[in-house]
């Protein structure tokens, strides 16, 4: 296996680099179970983002960071877009999305609940990567719909054309690779 090595944050991981096709390939980044990493970059993004009221990410590996970037930043609540709805979850908001990572289409949920507390506040969407965009678009549509404003989008990796992008704030560009291993441009 082929690996790239990542420093973020201060901090260094090897990201093992996994097919999409037999061309393409990306580096595995996964925050999940790695609270190291996880807090310094939620305090390094903090630096870097605009002032919000509330911030929201995606089921399920953009969980730890935002909830890192809530706990340093004293936010006493954030959002969670679920991939499944759940009991509680009443007047239910949904946005299908096709993300890089996942073979198959998958649809956001966000509880009405939640959406009353979004709407006219400056939310703030939060995820680990951002490649395609999808995910993000997404959580601006559900955002968009519970009637609160689009603060920013902040991530750790901008990955692919996602670091041309002027819209995202980002600590670090992922690049995609070839099949052997090297950077694709």
């Amino acid at each position: 296996m082929k690996y790239y090595h990542l420093k973020v944050a201060g901090v260094e991981r090897d990201l093992p680099l996994c097919p999409l096709s037999d061309s393409l390939y990306i580096g595995a980044f996964v925050i999940l179970g790695d609270p190291e990493l996880s807090r310094s970059c939620a305090r390094a993004l903090l630096e870097k983002v605009p002032a919000y009221d509330y911030l929201i990410t995606a089921e399920a590996k953009g969980i730890p960071l935002g909830h890192d970037m809530a706990e340093i930043h004293g936010d006493k609540k954030y959002f969670v877009a679920r991939k499944g709805i759940k009991l509680y979850m009443t007047g239910v908001f949904e946005c299908e999305v096709k993300s890089i990572t996942t073979e198959k289409r998958q649809t956001l949920y966000l509880d009405a609940a939640d959406a009353e507390m979004m709407r006219g506040k400056r939310i703030l969407i939060v995820d680990d990567v951002v490649s395609t965009g999808e995910s993000c678009e997404a959580l601006i549509t559900l955002v968009k719909k519970a009637g609160g404003e689009i603060a920013g989008i902040a991530t750790i990796l901008a990955e692919g054309d996602a670091a041309n992008r002027e819209d995202i704030v980002y600590l670090e560009k992922l690049p995609l690779f070839d099949k052997d291993g090297n950077p694709i441009d």
